[in-house]
């Protein structure tokens, strides 16, 4: 035996997509219930554990023996699952070095990250059956008792003996369809290297983050006495049955003079500007009523497993244009900030419960509440956090790419990218606390919004306006940046023009060490590290102007596959944040033997020894990988008792 293809189909009365598979299968009354499975591309044969059937010993034996290779799709949830059906304590998981992914290959692939999806993409002639979802909830989730169904909790298969044939029906058409996947998909193999990477991210996984229970709960204490009092507080004034509501909030506002089509939070600053003392107080009250800080709390409080760790927080390949990681379950990609000078002290009052202290210490408990959510995560006992991370890595990528030199020298000095961006923009010298410093701001502010095309739209979504930017300067902002950074704006174009010679001829192209090959119906960009991007089925087609665009086939906004459309800048954008995403792994592969406990972004954290140095963390971060001579890196990084933004 050298491959084993398996799909499981489990039960358990804990909710999988609030809390995630490794707290999924701590609840006692979880288990397996179908097993299928194909043993070296053979019949799909399924086992029926409910009714009393066992899974033969040598596939058991399989799923222990590394040289036995097992793919599933989404395989983290059947090793995760199958971890607890072999016995192992809670916090030990199957070794995921012999597991293969057929969602990380859809991902790497440009493909849905679903396995009905992909099947429709592919046109496969046996796809995954559509009243699966309808099964799963059938059998697989508690029901609520009624009298129809005798007052039961959960239905199993005596209870409806037909629908039980159509899921086992359904488990096995899962596996062949994940088999002819990979059969489709074989002309084009994961690189080893991306294998490398996906046992790097399961390994993380599988170790997660601890979680300071006695906090999170007191701090979902603390919300609940102060959400009470905000909209107590508020029917006091408005006389409103429910001030929360929008409809409600916007006709008492109307009755009062002051009239909105949205309470959104941009309208609600705005609104505050002008707002009369007693409108404006309500206004406040209605921020603070806003805020969704206990979401994240609630959402450790769901993941934490008994261990008191977070796990399974991370997808690998979850953004698939760029292969960038998604977070998942508490999201810590995006978290809010914290700005607060004594957040440890803050941290301590809500740990104790003392919400009197809280209270007179602290105008906004939402706003407090939300600032300390990231202190929820701790190093075990007598360990400390390492967070390190890169500085301005998508400007150093991009000017890198490009060769805009001046951009580089500023990196190879160790100046301040705004700083400089301003002062080549505006011809003056700029300093961050000294000279001209009034215009980092405007440096800042062009340099995120503008390095992918970007124009007056995207520094408006940026915040230009409210950082006080008049609209008349917008343009002449954005006209300042291009001609301050003339390789840049000629790299998006040199980008779009050879991406639509490589679909146009079909052949390949190059441009700044990027090559673009057409395979097969599929763009395929190769970035310096020889990971690709793929982009299905592209074309040239029209853009809303008149003039070409390049349009394939993805996952677009709405979360639906369609036909998108791209052009130079947003390629770059890809290609950028691509390769930004391999010089983090290749950090946290150079990293690897240290304690990894999660990433955000261009960010590491790691649960160290007291032993460990920060100095040697950034030293081995900051590490140029030998596919990128040539580009200058930096990383800074701090310690910490709970983790926080330094």
């Amino acid at each position: 035996m050298k491959n084993l293809e398996i799909d499981i189909e489990t039960y358990s009365s804990i909710n999988l997509q609030k809390s995630g598979v490794y707290r999924y299968v701590e609840a006692d009354d979880f288990e397996i219930i179908l097993f299928g499975y194909s043993v070296d591309g053979g019949e799909v044969k399924v086992i029926d554990l409910m009714a009393g059937e066992k899974i033969p010993s040598d596939i058991l034996d399989a799923l222990t023996d590394e040289d036995v290779t097992k793919w599933a799709f989404n395989a983290q949830f059947e090793r995760v699952c199958l971890s607890r059906y072999l016995g192992y304590p809670f916090g030990s998981y199957l070794n995921p070095s012999s597991w293969k992914c057929s969602m990380v290959w859809s991902a790497y692939m440009g493909l849905p990250l679903s396995l009905e999806g992909v099947g429709a993409v592919l046109g496969l002639e046996k796809q995954k059956l559509t009243e699966g979802k309808d099964l799963i909830r059938y059998f697989s989730v508690p029901c609520n008792p009624t009298k129809t169904n005798g007052g039961r909790t959960r239905n199993l298969p005596s209870d409806e003996m037909e629908k039980w044939q159509k899921f086992v029906a359904y488990n096995k058409r899962d596996v062949e369809t994940e088999m002819l996947i990979q059969q489709r998909l074989i002309k084009f193999p994961v690189p080893d290297e991306i294998w490398d990477e996906y046992l790097l991210d399961q390994e993380i996984n599988d170790r997660g983050i601890k979680v300071d229970m006695d906090f999170v709960k007191q701090a979902i204490a603390t919300d609940e006495i102060s959400h009470t009092k905000l909209m107590n507080q508020m029917q006091e004034i408005t006389e409103l049955d429910n001030p929360n509501s929008v409809q409600q909030m916007k006709g008492w506002l109307a009755e009062n003079g002051l009239e909105t089509d949205t309470l959104g939070k941009k309208a609600v600053a705005e609104l505050l500007k002008d707002a009369p003392d007693d409108l404006s107080e309500v206004l406040k009250l209605r921020q603070q009523l806003a805020k969704s800080s206990v979401k994240k709390y609630t959402a450790m409080e769901n993941a934490v497993c008994a261990d008191l760790r977070a796990r399974g927080m991370f997808q690998f390949y979850g953004a698939n244009r760029t292969g960038r990681f998604a977070g998942r379950l508490v999201q810590l990609q995006n978290l809010p900030q914290n700005h607060m000078p004594d957040l440890k002290e803050a941290r301590g009052i809500v740990k104790s419960g003392d919400h009197e202290t809280l209270e007179m210490l602290y105008e906004d408990i939402p706003d407090t509440l939300s600032q300390l959510i990231r202190t929820a995560f701790v190093p075990k006992e007598d360990n400390k956090f390492i967070v390190a991370d890169f500085s301005a890595i998508e400007a150093r990528v991009l000017s890198w790419l490009a060769g805009e030199q001046w951009r580089n020298e500023v990196f190879a000095n160790g100046g301040d990218i705004y700083c400089a961006s301003a002062s080549q923009m505006f011809r003056v010298p700029v300093e961050k606390h000294g000279v001209n410093a009034h215009l980092r701001q405007k440096g800042k502010i062009a340099e995120l919004a503008l390095g992918y095309g970007g124009s007056v739209g995207a520094l408006k979504a940026m915040g230009a306006l409210e950082m006080g930017i008049l609209e008349e300067e917008l343009k002449p902002l954005v006209n300042a940046w291009r001609q301050a950074n003339p390789y840049i704006v000629k790299f998006w174009w040199d980008v779009d023009r050879e991406v639509k010679k490589c679909i146009k001829e079909k052949k390949s192209q190059e441009v700044q060490n990027i090559k673009f090959h057409y395979m097969s119906g599929m763009l395929f960009i190769v970035l310096p590290s020889g990971r690709k991007l793929a982009y299905v089925k592209p074309r040239i087609g029209e853009n809303i102007f008149g003039g070409e665009s390049v349009t394939y086939e993805g996952v677009g906004a709405t979360k639906k596959w369609e036909r998108l459309e791209s052009y130079g800048p947003k390629f770059v954008e890809n290609i950028v944040q691509a390769i930004s995403r391999d010089i983090l792994m290749y950090a946290m592969q150079t990293l690897s033997t240290c304690s990894i406990v999660a990433h955000v972004h261009d960010e590491v954290i790691i649960e160290a020894d007291q032993s460990l140095s920060l100095d040697m963390v950034c030293k081995q971060m900051g590490r140029v990988p030998p596919w990128a001579k040539g580009l200058l890196l930096d990383a800074d990084g701090y310690e910490c008792d709970f983790y926080k933004k330094d």
